[in-house]
């Protein structure tokens, strides 16, 4: 079967993107790995599904699924590349869209200027809802890791944006040990679900610099949950005020976040790179 595609990215975390509304096929975890082997399929960091919308009050489905053919809940630079791909498609006319994901919705704006802004909800905070193992909740956590034989203790934030993340504040992020930490925490039994692991450092209140290694995937160009993350993180050490430019490998984006129980705002640009065929 021909199946057609779209090969997207924002900011270098880039996505194939599958418009489900118009054909058919189905997506499983063996089909997702195939399609996102970069030497013998298309090649992704996530495949994205646009599907018809389950809900009266929505206007499409949004599926997310990592390299490794593992749905998740979230993807923040995928969401800006979702509204750009059903505005190009003539999917839909709006400037705003509501999208259902695994996790609830998402709220996605397309500005003149053709930057998409999401509100990507209030972050999670409470532990057994992100989920993190700990006794009770805190700013930070304490968390023993097994490096080479030796016990190594890191302090990091735990957080939900939709998915899981923990957060590390490093002196600069070129050395940070991403390679070495970055799957380490990923698999931590603290983080049951796994989680993406972000390592950042604060230029100014106004500036961060940021590293996410990210669950299925490893480390990616850059991650838009994980940009939220470390802004909510940064906020609750009393260290970043709004709004935060996040410097990614791939880029930067804007992330602003008023406080307990309001929603994380994230603004950035969404590209597509080629459009093409596949046989399933």
């Amino acid at each position: 079967m021909l199946v057609r595609f779209t090969k997207m990215h924002g900011l270098g975390n880039d996505f194939m993107v599958l418009d489900l509304v118009t054909q058919r096929i189905k997506v499983t975890p063996k089909l997702v790995k195939k399609l996102g082997d970069r030497h013998l399929g298309v090649g992704f960091d996530q495949l994205l599904i646009v599907e018809p919308p389950t809900e009266p009050d929505v206007d499409f489905c949004y599926r997310i699924f990592n390299q490794d053919g593992s749905e998740v809940e979230n993807c923040g630079n995928g969401a800006r590349c979702f509204a750009k791909f059903v505005r190009d498609k003539r999917l839909t006319g709006k400037t705003n869209i509501t999208v259902q994901t695994a996790n609830g919705r998402a709220q996605l704006k397309v500005h003149p200027d053709k930057k998409v802004e999401v509100d990507m909800g209030a972050p999670v905070l409470r532990p057994a809802d992100i989920p993190f193992v700990a006794n009770q909740q805190a700013v930070t956590y304490a968390v023993d890791l097994n490096v080479n034989g030796e016990t190594k203790t890191v302090e990091l934030s735990a957080i939900s944006m939709g998915n899981p993340h923990g957060v590390l504040l490093v002196d600069d992020t070129e050395s940070a040990p991403v390679e070495t930490l970055g799957p380490l925490l990923e698999t931590h039994p603290q983080f049951p679900a796994k989680a993406n692991i972000g390592f950042m450092q604060v230029i100014n209140r106004h500036e961060v610099n940021l590293r996410v290694f990210e669950r299925g995937v490893g480390e990616t160009q850059a991650c838009g949950t994980g940009a939220c993350a470390a802004v909510v993180a940064g906020a609750l050490r009393g260290k970043l005020d709004m709004p935060v430019t996040v410097h990614l490998p791939g880029g930067d984006l804007q992330v602003e976040w008023r406080g307990e129980g309001q929603p994380v705002i994230m603004t950035g640009p969404a590209t597509t790179v080629f459009e093409g065929q596949v046989f399933i």
